[in-house]
C-alpha cells in the first residue's frame, strides 16, 4: 500500500500535500483501489469556498460513486482540468498527476486535525 510519509491524510481517505498556505488535495491510492476505475469526476471551480468536512465533489468509478470531502477550508485556486479530461489518472497515480484541487488554507490549523502517514495506515489496516 502506498501511503507517503510527506502528506497528511482524512478518515474520508483524502490527502493534503501543504505548500506553504495552499493544499493540494486528492483521494488516496486505498480509496481508488477501493472504488475501481474511476471514469468521471465532479470538482468545484476556482473561486469556490470548501469547508472542512463538507462534500467539494463527487467520484463516479465502476463500482461506485462517492463524495469527496474537504480535509481543510479555503478557497480553491486551481482545478486539476487533466483529471477531469482523463479521470483514470486518479487511479495512475493517485499522489502525483491525479490530484484533484489546490485549495488557499483559510485556518492552517486545520491541518492539525488530519493524520499522518501512521495514522493513515492504522485507520484503513483496521478496515475503516
Amino acid at each position: 500500500m502506498n501511503i507517503p510519509q510527506d502528506l497528511v491524510y482524512s478518515k474520508e481517505h483524502e490527502w493534503c500535500r501543504i505548500e506553504g498556505d495552499v493544499a493540494v488535495i486528492g483521494i488516496t491510492d486505498f480509496a481508488q483501489g477501493e472504488l475501481g476505475d474511476v471514469v468521471f469526476l465532479e470538482l468545484p471551480e476556482a473561486g469556490d469556498a470548501i469547508t472542512a468536512g463538507d462534500e467539494f465533489g463527487t467520484i463516479e468509478a465502476v463500482k461506485a460513486v462517492a463524495e469527496l470531502f474537504a480535509p481543510v477550508s479555503g478557497e480553491v485556486v486551481e482545478v486539476n482540468a487533466g483529471v477531469i479530461d482523463a479521470p483514470e489518472m486518479v487511479n495512475e497515480d493517485a499522489y502525483g498527476a491525479g490530484w484533484m484541487i489546490k485549495v488557499t488554507l483559510s485556518d492552517a490549523s486545520e491541518v492539525g486535525n488530519l493524520m499522518d502517514a501512521a495514522g493513515y495506515e492504522a485507520l484503513i489496516g483496521e478496515g475503516e
